[in-house]
């Protein structure tokens, strides 16, 4: 079971530490089928949280040196340098090869562990100057909400971090985990990292309204060939103002958006299903395996066949446990 343990801080603000202890720190078992994460909230005895609250945890900066994950949340004043001895285990994680990520100004920590030298990052849009100016080795990408370097990641402020907690999940579990999880946190299962940070434009009710019969309509014809004229139509809209809207709403352009569905329902497939790569190219609107393989290698990083058996030994393992544990 790997451990993914919350760095703690005094003063840290409560909406950060939230979307971690949601989301890894409740038991998934039920959806996962086999383990989940042993989560720890690892700080100094009776730190604040904001201004309300005093921490209990049992745990220490020590145990955080051992897990396999590390979540660091926002700093209390990003004009104060990060707690040294928080710094230090940060950096002692990653050295004994633990994945590090960091929810919105938690990327100040990152940086003063050294962990963001040569790498792209991402923090709150306010501070992402401040950050480019006092770590110059670090390449900070103002606009987007999380940055997936491998064992670093970074996600700008407040909802983006519930963003990577879930694409952290789906690395780990499969989109299908990391669907129902969503669901039942009542968030969007998967907002593509590249997507903007925050949206200026503003929306009228009216037209926001009809996004979703198109949206949901697409969602259920995934398996047909779908054009911008198509859900413009749905949504009785023009395909100048549909593309506006879906900017304006969700920060990516219809099919930008209708691709991204098409592989998540590719990855589902693949994780819940034994049917062939052909099959699934054609029921997720991909219409041919050589297509899927190319979208798929491009956007997940492996082949649809090696991602199934990435998550078919994981589900094989958890039918074993189950059998082992009745």
């Amino acid at each position: 079971m790997a451990v993914v343990a919350l760095a703690l801080s005094d003063g840290v603000p409560l909406y950060e530490l939230a979307a971690p202890c949601g989301v890894f720190g409740t038991d998934r078992t039920g959806i996962t089928g086999t383990d989940w994460y042993d989560f720890r909230v690892c700080g100094p005895a009776g730190a604040r949280v904001d201004r309300w609250f005093r921490s209990a945890t049992e745990h220490t900066y020590a145990d955080l040196v051992t897990a396999d994950t590390v979540v660091v949340p926002a700093c209390h004043d990003v004009e104060l340098r990060p707690p040294p001895d928080l710094v230090g285990a940060v950096r002692a994680a990653y050295d004994r090869g633990a994945r590090v990520m960091s929810i919105c100004t938690g990327a100040f920590v990152l940086a003063e562990a050294g962990l963001l030298d040569g790498r792209r990052a991402v923090t709150h849009w306010q501070h992402a100057a401040t950050l480019a100016e006092r770590y110059p080795a670090v390449t900070v990408d103002p606009d987007v909400l999380y940055v997936d370097e491998g064992r670093v990641l970074t996600s700008a402020g407040k909802s983006a971090g519930t963003d990577l907690c879930l694409h952290v999940v789906r690395r780990d579990y499969g989109a299908a985990v990391a669907n129902e999880i969503a669901r039942r946190l009542v968030t969007p299962p998967h907002r593509d990292g590249g997507q903007a940070q925050y949206i200026t434009t503003k929306v009228a009710k009216s037209s926001s309204d009809s996004l979703a019969p198109a949206m949901d309509w697409a969602l259920s014809h995934l398996d047909e060939p779908i054009t911008v004229d198509d859900l413009a139509a749905r949504a009785n809209l023009t395909p100048r103002t549909l593309n506006r809207h879906f900017h304006a709403r969700i920060g990516t352009n219809p099919l930008a958006w209708l691709h991204e569905q098409r592989l998540r329902r590719a990855q589902e497939l693949l994780e819940q299903t034994d049917h062939s790569v052909e099959f699934v190219a054609r029921r997720s609107g991909f219409a041919t395996a050589a297509t899927l393989r190319r979208h798929f290698r491009q956007s997940v990083g492996v082949t649809p066949d090696a991602y199934r058996k990435t998550f078919t030994r994981q589900a094989a393992a958890g039918t074993r446990a189950s059998t082992k544990d009745g």
